[in-house]
C-alpha cells in the first residue's frame, strides 16, 4: 500500500465501504447541528419562552374568564325608575328567555350613565301604553345582542299576540359611544408602557453600555439618579396626553367634561407610579432580554384585567378587590371619571392613592436593590 493511501489521501477503492466519520458527517449534518444550536439559543432567551409559550396561555386565561359562559346574568340590562318599570322586569322573570338576563331598576341619569360606561348593555325606558324603548351602542356587539334577547324576552312575555310596542335610539352622540370608553383606556395603557419599557429599557441598556459604571465614580447618590430617571417621563407624559385626547377630540368629537389640569395631575401620578415599577424590574437586571421577560409578566394581569378595552366588571366579583387594587385600573378609572363624568380631583383620593402607593414602594425597594453594575 502507498504511503497517500494509508495517510487516507487517496480515493478509497470501488466496493469499498465508507469510513465511519464520512457516514456521520452526511449531506444534513450541517443543517442538524445548526437546527440544534440555534434551538438552545432560543430557549436561553427568556423573551422567546414568555411570548411563545407563557403570553398565549396567560391571555386566553384572562380573556377566557371575562368572556366565559355564564348560567344567569351574563347580559345586564338596566330599566329606567318609572311607571311601567316593574311591569317590564315582571315580564323579563316571567319569559322563557329570561334566563342569562339580569336587569336592574335605576334612575334615568345613573343608567345612562352606567350604560355609557360600559357597565350595562342596554338601557330600556318604558314608554306610554305600555310599550318599551330601547338604548343601545351599535358599536359594540354585546349591545346589540341585548337589544334583540331583551326584546324577544319580552315579546315572549306577551305572549306574541299582542305585540309590545317598541323603538330605539341609538346612543352615538359624544360621551356614550364605545370610542369615549376606549380613549382613557388607551391613555392609561400608553402610559404604563412608557413608563416601563421608557425606563426599564434605558436602564438595562446604559449597564450594557458601562454608562452605569461611570455614575459610579461621580458623588451622586442613586436615589438621585432613579429619581431624575423616572421623572424624565413627566415631559412625554405631557405629549401623550395632549396627542392622545388631541386625537380623540378632532377625529371623533370626544367630549372632555373634566379639569385638563386634573387630568395632568392624574396622569402625573400614573406616570411616576409605573416609572417607580420600571426601576424595580430593571434595578438588578442585567441583560435587555432579562428585563423584557420581567416587564411582561408585570404589565400583562393589567393588560387583561384593568379595563383597556372592556368594563373589568365581566369578570367575577370575587376578583374585583384585587383588579381594583392594579395601578392600570386605578388609573384607567380616574381617567375615565374626570374625562367622561368631569369628576374633581378630590373624588379620586383612593385612586391616587393606590397609584402612589404602588409607586412609592417600588422606587424604594428599586432604591434599595439597584446595582450599577
Amino acid at each position: 500500500m502507498k504511503v497517500e493511501e494509508q495517510a487516507g489521501l487517496t480515493p478509497a477503492r470501488p466496493g469499498a465501504s465508507a469510513p465511519h466519520s464520512a457516514r456521520s458527517n452526511g449531506r444534513w449534518a450541517g443543517y442538524r447541528g445548526l437546527l440544534t444550536a440555534r434551538m438552545k439559543e432560543l430557549w436561553r432567551e427568556p423573551e422567546v419562552v414568555f411570548w411563545v409559550f407563557v403570553f398565549p396561555l396567560l391571555l386566553a386565561l384572562g380573556l377566557g374568564i371575562a368572556f366565559r359562559d355564564k348560567p344567569a346574568g351574563v347580559t345586564s340590562i338596566a330599566v329606567v325608575a318609572g311607571p311601567g318599570a316593574r311591569r317590564i322586569i315582571n315580564w323579563l322573570e316571567a319569559s322563557p328567555q329570561h334566563a342569562g338576563i339580569h336587569a336592574d331598576m335605576l334612575s334615568e341619569g345613573e343608567a345612562f350613565n352606567r350604560f355609557r360606561l360600559g357597565k350595562y348593555a342596554l338601557v330600556v325606558i318604558p314608554q306610554a301604553e305600555g310599550g318599551v324603548r330601547y338604548r343601545y351602542d351599535p358599536a359594540r356587539p354585546e349591545s346589540v345582542l341585548a337589544r334583540a334577547q331583551v326584546d324577544d324576552a319580552l315579546q315572549a312575555a306577551a305572549g306574541r299576540k299582542d305585540l309590545v310596542a317598541t323603538s330605539s335610539e341609538t346612543a352615538m352622540e359624544p360621551g356614550s359611544r364605545y370610542i369615549d370608553f376606549l380613549i382613557p383606556g388607551l391613555l392609561g395603557m400608553n402610559l404604563m408602557n412608557s413608563g416601563m419599557w421608557g425606563i426599564g429599557f434605558a436602564l438595562v441598556d446604559m449597564r450594557q453600555r458601562k454608562l452605569l459604571k461611570r455614575y459610579l465614580a461621580t458623588p451622586m447618590r442613586r436615589s438621585d439618579f432613579l429619581l431624575a430617571l423616572s421623572s424624565s417621563r413627566l415631559v412625554l407624559m405631557l405629549i401623550e396626553v395632549a396627542l392622545l385626547l388631541g386625537f380623540g377630540m378632532l377625529v371623533f368629537h370626544m367630549r372632555v367634561l373634566g379639569s385638563l389640569l386634573t387630568i395632568l395631575l392624574i396622569g402625573t401620578v400614573g406616570a411616576l407610579s409605573f416609572g417607580g415599577l420600571g426601576l424595580l424590574t430593571a434595578s438588578r437586571a442585567q441583560k435587555i432580554e432579562t428585563v423584557s421577560g420581567l416587564i411582561n409578566v408585570v404589565m400583562l394581569p393589567m393588560w387583561v384585567f384593568s379595563g383597556v378595552f372592556f368594563s373589568y366588571e365581566r369578570f367575577p366579583a370575587m376578583l374585583l378587590p384585587f383588579i381594583k387594587a392594579l395601578p392600570l385600573t386605578a388609573l384607567n378609572d380616574a381617567l375615565r371619571a374626570t374625562i367622561l363624568e368631569g369628576a374633581p380631583l378630590a373624588a379620586q383620593g383612593t385612586r391616587l392613592a393606590i397609584m402612589a402607593i404602588w409607586g412609592g414602594l417600588s422606587f424604594l425597594l428599586a432604591v434599595k436593590w439597584f446595582r450599577w453594575i
